[in-house]
C-alpha cells in the first residue's frame, strides 16, 4: 500500500511517500481503505520528534482520524461488515491507503457527509465529548469558554456547546476568526491580541473552560471561573508550569483537570465511541453539525498539508485525501 511515513525527525520535508505492506488484521479489527485522514497539531510534534505514537501504534506513519470503507473484518468482528462507511479514531498510521482499527472505536459516516468532512470528526468529538461533557460537566444553561476557538476542537466544542443548549465564548487571534466563530454559533469573541479575556470576563464569569494554551492563561482562567467552574486542560502550548494559589481553589471550589486520548486503552475509547454515537451521532445524522474544511490536499502532498498546518492562518480542518 502506498503510505506517508517520517523519513527521520524534522521538518514537512521528512515526509515521503512509500510503498509498504497492508495490516494485518487481529480478529476484532476492521481493515479500513482510506478515503480521508485528518491533520492535527499532534501529526507535527511526532514529525519533528516530540510526540511519539504510543506502544502498538505504527511510528512512522502518522494519521490519528481517517474515513473510509471496511475492506476487510477480522473473525470476530461483528459491528461492521465489508463495505460499510466508517470513520474512525486511531492511534497512528492514517496516512495510508489502508488501517486496522478496532472495531469499538469507529462510528458510521453520517449521511449526506463526505470522506473528507467525516474524517474530521474522530479526534475533535471526542476530545471535545471526553473533556467538556464528561470531565468538564458542562449542562445547559452555564458558560463554556474555549481558548483557539477557530482550531478544529475550538469549532467542535463551539458546536456542541450550542446544541447542548449552553452559552459560547471564544479567544483567537484576529477579528476575522471571531467573526467566523461566531457565525458557528459562538454567542462572542475575545481577541487576545487586542484585549485581556480577564478584564472582559472576570465580571461576568464562565463555568468551564477548555483550554490548550496553559502558561499565563492558568492565573486569568482561575480568576474567572465562577465558583464550582471547572478548568479542563488538553495541551499547553505556552508552557506547563504555572503558579497555582491553592485558596483561590477552595473559596471558588475550583476543579482542575485535564487529559490526553491518544494513550487511553481501547475499553475506554470503546466506551467513549458508544457515549457518542448515543448522544453526538443523532445530530450529526439530523444536520445539525457542520463540519468545516479549510483545505485538502492529495496524499502524496502531505508535507504541503503540514506546511499549510503550521503556517496557522486557518480556521477548520486540513484533510488529506486518497483517490
Amino acid at each position: 500500500m502506498n503510505a506517508i511515513t517520517i523519513t527521520a525527525p524534522g521538518t514537512a520535508d521528512v515526509l515521503k511517500l512509500q510503498q509498504l505492506p497492508t495490516p494485518e488484521l487481529a480478529a476484532d479489527e476492521i481493515l479500513i481503505n482510506v478515503k480521508a485522514a485528518g491533520l492535527n497539531r499532534a501529526d507535527v510534534a511526532q514529525r519533528q520528534g516530540n510526540y511519539p505514537a504510543p506502544a502498538g501504534a505504527p511510528q512512522d506513519i502518522l494519521g490519528m482520524e481517517v474515513a473510509g470503507i471496511v475492506e476487510n473484518c477480522g473473525n470476530a468482528v461483528t459491528l461492521w461488515k465489508k463495505g460499510d462507511q466508517v470513520c474512525a479514531l486511531i492511534a497512528g498510521g492514517g496516512y495510508a491507503e489502508y488501517v486496522a482499527v478496532k472495531e469499538g472505536q469507529c462510528l458510521p459516516v453520517p449521511s449526506n457527509f463526505s470522506f473528507a468532512e467525516a474524517a474530521s470528526l474522530p479526534e475533535a468529538v471526542f476530545t471535545v465529548w471526553s473533556n467538556v461533557f464528561e470531565r468538564g460537566r458542562l449542562v445547559a444553561g452555564e458558560t463554556l469558554l474555549i481558548h483557539g476557538g477557530n482550531s478544529g476542537i475550538g469549532i467542535t466544542a463551539i458546536q456542541l456547546g450550542k446544541l447542548f443548549n449552553t452559552k459560547v465564548l471564544v479567544t483567537v487571534g484576529s477579528e476575522e476568526k471571531g467573526r467566523l466563530c461566531v457565525n458557528l454559533g459562538a454567542d462572542g469573541y475575545v481577541n487576545y491580541k487586542t484585549s485581556d479575556f480577564e478584564q472582559l470576563l472576570k465580571k461576568e464569569g464562565v463555568d468551564v473552560i477548555l483550554d490548550m494554551i496553559g502558561g499565563d492563561y492558568f492565573e486569568k482562567n482561575i480568576s474567572i471561573l465562577r465558583p464550582d467552574g471547572r478548568l479542563v486542560y488538553i495541551n499547553s502550548v505556552a508552557g506547563n508550569k504555572v503558579p497555582l494559589d491553592i485558596s483561590k481553589l477552595m473559596l471558588k471550589r475550583l476543579t482542575v483537570t485535564g487529559s490526553t486520548l491518544r494513550s487511553r486503552d481501547y475499553a475506554f475509547k470503546k466506551n467513549l465511541t458508544a457515549a457518542i454515537r448515543e448522544k453526538v451521532w443523532p445530530l450529526m445524522e439530523a444536520g445539525k453539525f457542520k463540519p468545516v474544511i479549510y483545505k485538502t490536499f492529495p496524499l502524496d502532498q502531505a508535507a504541503d498539508a503540514h506546511r499549510s498546518l503550521e503556517e496557522g492562518s486557518h480556521t477548520g480542518k486540513i484533510v488529506l485525501l486518497n483517490d
